[in-house]
């Protein structure tokens, strides 16, 4: 049993760190997910896993990992979505990629940029590069939306477990 001073220091931080981890969602270079998933952890751990065991700590990281195959695939299946060609694809994948190094910015026009130099790539008009890019980038928010359901459902499942 933790010593309740100790318990309360990892009830805190536990919140400082899920905190964190919802404004990661939005703001580049904050590990959101993981930060969330660190704070589920230090809950459990605040009570011994009395309540919340491995077993549903696993499936939590299941979803913690997840969170990545969003991140690199949304952007390319958005452009898949609106008609891209491969090329274009892989370049809204290596967009995303790349854009993760220039803050927010860089997150969201990475793969439009990816998308467009991917369809050129194969010599494809203006209007083909364009739609590509944009399917890129909606893409994109909409993996954002899927990692806030994310760690809604997280959270989600760690209650229910805490409670029954």
């Amino acid at each position: 049993m933790l010593d309740p001073q100790i318990q309360i220091l990892f009830w805190v931080v536990a919140a400082l760190l899920i905190a964190v981890g919802f404004a990661g969602l939005i703001l580049p270079l904050v590990p959101g997910i993981p930060l969330v998933f660190a704070g589920l952890v230090l809950l459990a751990w605040a009570e011994n896993f009395a309540y919340v065991g491995w077993l549903t700590l696993t499936v939590l990281g299941g979803l913690a990992l997840f969170s990545y195959a969003i991140d690199f695939l949304a952007a390319a299946l958005g452009a898949q979505k609106f008609g891209a060609s491969p090329w274009a694809i892989a370049g809204a994948a290596l967009g995303a990629l790349a854009g993760l190094f220039f803050g927010l910015p860089g997150m969201v026009l990475g793969p439009f940029v990816g998308a467009v130099m991917g369809e050129f790539s194969r010599r494809a008009s203006v209007k083909a590069a364009t739609q590509a890019g944009v399917g890129a980038t909606l893409g994109l928010l909409f993996g954002a939306l899927l990692k806030i359901a994310l760690v809604f459902t997280m959270l989600g499942v760690f209650v229910l477990d805490r409670l029954l």
